[in-house]
């Protein structure tokens, strides 16, 4: 496949990112702006690159993200999970690797909605026996 794109979503609490990656010389791109300068903290930059890291494919694809909804959190961890699946359209083999190191589980959990009666989803007013 020579220098096409190849796309796919990955979403994560309330955000959802769409991925894109290319050959290219290893260029991560978030909204417009460089990976570190978007997320602010290299943990979750080392975060978004896992899947290319542990492949050895860190150099070798230029990876453009749109990512929208939720904090930088969950759009790192949408990133990851779109840049897992693409990297499985570019090349299935890789699928058995990048499932055994569970970056192609969605990470199900969401936030408990809050209930009545309640100042929050699970703490409780204080409770007065007389």
């Amino acid at each position: 496949m020579e220098n096409k794109t190849i796309g796919a979503t990955g979403r994560r609490k309330e955000a959802s990112a769409r991925v894109q990656i290319k050959e290219g010389k290893g260029k991560v791109t978030v909204n417009g702006k460089e990976v570190l300068e978007y997320l602010k903290r290299q943990t979750l930059v080392d975060h978004v690159q896992k899947p290319l890291v542990d492949n050895d494919l860190m150099g070798n694809f230029d990876v453009i993200c749109k990512a929208k909804g939720g904090g930088l959190t969950g759009q790192a961890g949408a990133i990851r999970l779109g840049l897992a699946r693409a990297l499985i359209l570019r090349d299935p083999s890789l699928r058995s690797v990048l499932k055994k190191a569970g970056f192609l589980t969605r990470d199900a959990r969401e936030v408990e909605r809050k209930k009545y009666g309640q100042p929050k989803a699970r703490k409780r007013f204080q409770f007065s026996k007389r």
